[in-house]
């Protein structure tokens, strides 16, 4: 008898393990599945891809939206992760941040639609005069981040040479835009002529001023004016599409688009890698097709600046550098006025043996 309760007591002991052993070797095979399959998660690499994926812009491909087209710092996505990386409730998303982005995007879509109103008002039905106008508006932002930064430079606050070769390579884009419209006949009138001059200085003078203050605020300024752009541009290929196909391109916008050099035209589309866009031009549509891809790729480097120290020259990455990030940690940098003065006042200079 005393035999038989050994024995099972000896089986119940056994089943119980195994029913143990089984239950813990599920568990783990799930959690080796779950952390097999975080490992392989790319929203969990850290680390930055150290090199830009081309993306071709297609005819319906996107659609330029200026209120949303920028994601301020700190807000939410759809994973309930802030744009920087970090959990919403992170001290980094702070509200008064968040407020801020909100009052500099509401004045910059406030201003936008200001110029829009008058443009609409003037230009209703001349669309050359128009584009000649707002070509001689989008180039300006680029002068004024050019002379703001070069002033930093003059003090010893700013050593990215990227950025000021990204936007002299987008105002030698705009440039060549208002060439065109020139040869259109876009200018022969005095009084646009003298409207385009004149907002042209008075949008200097503010965004100078805008980008000493905050960045941030004067790209997404200069994002909604590209996006603008893109919108009139989109607008009239759709109205006047067949019209353009059998008119003649314009000659500068031969040699622009197909010139021999090309290394400015790469330099301003900060999304994609160089010669991976080579336009065809064979008539008048081709042209203005290629004008508003020019704005989309605008309006994507105009956001990308909005995050401070984003900005890359696309010439600049390599397949095996590993280097650029490090070298890029050590150049002199500041988002603004205020934080230039006091990172060159906590800054002590180094001691001369």
């Amino acid at each position: 008898m005393a035999t038989i309760l050994s024995s099972m007591a000896i089986a119940i002991s056994v089943s119980s393990s195994t029913s143990f052993k089984a239950r813990n070797f599920k568990n783990f095979a799930s959690l080796q599945s779950q952390s097999h399959l975080l490992y392989h998660n790319p929203l969990s690499i850290s680390r930055p891809i150290p090199r830009i994926q081309a993306t071709l812009l297609q005819d319906e491909e996107e659609k330029v939206v200026v209120e949303e087209s920028f994601q301020p710092n700190g807000f939410p996505n759809e994973n309930g992760i802030g744009s920087t990386g970090n959990p919403p409730d992170s001290p980094s998303s702070s509200t008064l941040e968040k407020w801020v982005i909100k009052i500099e995007q509401s004045v910059n879509i406030f201003l936008t639609d200001s110029v829009i109103k008058i443009l609409d008002a003037f230009y209703h039905d001349r669309d050359y005069a128009r584009f000649f106008v707002l070509e001689t508006i989008a180039r300006v932002p680029y002068f004024a981040f050019i002379s703001v930064l070069h002033l930093y430079e003059s003090f010893g606050w700013w050593r990215r040479a990227d950025y000021l070769k990204v936007h002299f390579a987008e105002s030698w884009n705009e440039m060549h835009h208002l060439l065109i419209m020139e040869e259109l006949g876009g200018n022969a009138w005095w009084f646009d002529r003298f409207l385009a001059q004149h907002i042209a200085v008075f949008y200097y003078v503010m965004t100078v001023l805008m980008y000493a203050l905050s960045p941030r605020m004067a790209y997404h300024f200069s994002e909604c004016v590209e996006s603008h752009a893109y919108e009139t541009y989109d607008k009239f290929l759709k109205a006047r599409g067949e019209d353009l196909k059998k008119m003649p391109a314009p000659e500068v916008a031969v040699n622009y688009y197909t010139g021999g050099d090309l290394y400015l035209f790469d330099e301003f589309q900060t999304s994609r890698v160089p010669n991976t866009r080579r336009p065809k031009i064979e008539n008048l549509y081709d042209v203005f097709l290629n004008i508003r891809d020019d704005e989309a790729e605008h309006c994507k480097t105009m956001k990308a600046c909005q995050t401070h120290g984003n900005l890359r020259s696309p010439h600049s990455y390599s397949e095996d550098s590993v280097e650029d990030d490090s070298l890029c940690a050590l150049e002199a940098d500041c988002e603004g006025i205020v934080d230039c003065i006091k990172k060159s006042v906590a800054t002590v200079p180094p001691k001369q043996k």
